[in-house]
């Protein structure tokens, strides 16, 4: 299928979230939080110092983001305040985040300077609605989107660097434990992911220049191929069967902000709807 053009003009879309009738998302290379209408018109919500930043809504609506090592929570003036620092566990790049159906906020870091430092692995971690903050995973391959289904009981994570989704069962307490890999996807790299209700998972693929549906016995079962690298997808729209996809040409993470607003966002028609969370 042919994706449409929803906006242009982008430099590096990330952590596509639907929310409130609009796609929310990052742009590192502005290094601005945006939201955008089906027609293509784009508020800004914020600019945030930092790369990378990642965001995700608590059950409530209110907006969590995650920059640097400090999570925070947006409030009601537009600021945001500080709910969380993760620092103790890992001064490295925190990547992504997602909440889940209790307000509690599952994050995670590469483990190591991006760009140009030596890969190291890194770790998945929870912080409760107190903000207490715990390691739940370690030794992950360049984590990055992280997806919760529809019951609540399961988070799968994307290992870039693996070449794999991994999933973990989520226990009464948040704790995630029952590690084991949802899909082996050799020659792919997954990035951003997207959860529907037959709990298959969209994933996106930079070098690939794809997005990708994997069925949950790990077989492919759709791809829509576009013309730059994908780095996140999200489902939504007013039915939920709209993936929504940020794709930009990828020169390198030291061209992050340096070269033209290749950024887009795209949406092609899909047949199963969104389920969980983001």
């Amino acid at each position: 299928m042919e994706p449409r053009l929803v906006a242009e003009g982008l430099q590096l879309g990330e952590s596509p979230r639907w929310h409130d009738g609009r796609l929310h998302l990052s742009d590192w290379g502005a290094r601005k939080l945006l939201a955008i209408d089906d027609d293509g018109r784009v508020e800004v919500l914020a600019s945030i110092d930092a790369i990378p930043f990642s965001f995700d809504f608590l059950p409530d609506g209110r907006m969590a983001l995650l920059a640097g090592t400090t999570l925070s929570i947006r409030r009601q003036d537009g600021g945001f305040a500080r709910h969380a620092d993760l620092a103790s566990l890992s001064p490295k790049p925190w990547n992504e985040i997602v909440a889940d159906g209790s307000g509690r906020l599952y994050v995670n870091t590469i483990g190591f300077d991006f760009p140009g430092g030596e890969f190291r692995p890194g770790l998945v971690a929870s912080v409760g609605p107190d903000g207490s903050v715990r390691q739940e995973a370690d030794d992950v391959a360049f984590p990055n989107g992280m997806a919760i289904d529809g019951a609540g009981t399961m988070l799968v994570l994307a290992e870039s660097y693996g070449s794999r989704l991994t999933s973990f069962a989520i226990g009464s307490d948040g704790s995630l434990d029952g590690r084991r890999p949802h899909a082996v996807l050799p020659g792919f790299h997954p990035d951003g992911i997207s959860m529907d209700a037959e709990g298959a998972v969209w994933f996106a693929d930079v070098p690939g220049r794809c997005c990708v549906r994997v069925l949950p016995d790990g077989s492919i079962a759709e791809r829509i191929d576009v013309d730059r690298g994908c780095f996140a997808c999200m489902l939504g729209g007013e039915d939920g069967r709209t993936l929504f996809i940020v794709a930009a040409d990828w020169q390198g993470p030291q061209a992050i902000g340096r070269t033209g607003p290749t950024g887009r966002v795209l949406a092609a028609r899909v047949p199963v709807a969104h389920a969980g969370r983001p």
